[in-house]
């Protein structure tokens, strides 16, 4: 299958812009479509640091995280089981350390916990970010990351 690609975001619905007040007529009604991007990670680390693994998935500039999950197919192993999301410049940017249950097989919701990690969601920044995980020990656990979000689609004014 062929892939395409393109700049964003991407804008959708039939009035671009408002000249009036009728709905559906001259009121706009574009929304900016759902994006994803899928990472297979692992409780090993593929750097320097012990646990750490750097995901390829690059998040852009501006971006909305809608929803974080992990499909852990092999679970978590050693003393600790868990880890956090992360980005190369803060490993708690999205999660808190432990915040993820990586000794749990199936599909892991990971949600921010702190004030800043919410506003990482709302906005991941200025610049790009490359997502990194971190396994608070390591061992054989893998899974896919997968990661919905909204390109440039700041929830804040």
């Amino acid at each position: 299958m062929a892939v395409t690609t393109f700049s964003g975001p991407v804008k959708a619905g039939p009035i671009k812009f408002t000249t009036g007040s009728t709905l559906g007529y001259n009121v706009s009604n574009l929304g900016t479509m759902q994006l994803a991007q899928t990472a297979a990670i692992t409780q090993a680390t593929n750097g320097s640091v012990a646990g750490v693994y750097t995901t390829n998935m690059v998040i852009p500039a501006g971006s909305t995280i809608l929803s974080m999950a992990v499909y852990v197919n092999g679970v978590w192993t050693g003393s600790a089981t868990t880890f956090g999301i992360g980005t190369t410049a803060s490993a708690t940017a999205f999660t808190a350390a432990g915040g993820v249950a990586g000794g749990t097989l199936g599909t892991i919701s990971a949600t921010p916990t702190t004030a800043g990690q919410v506003n990482n969601w709302i906005n991941v920044g200025t610049s790009d970010v490359q997502l990194v995980i971190t396994s608070t020990n390591t061992g054989t656990g893998t899974g896919t990351l997968v990661v919905e979000y909204i390109q440039n689609g700041t929830l804040v004014p």
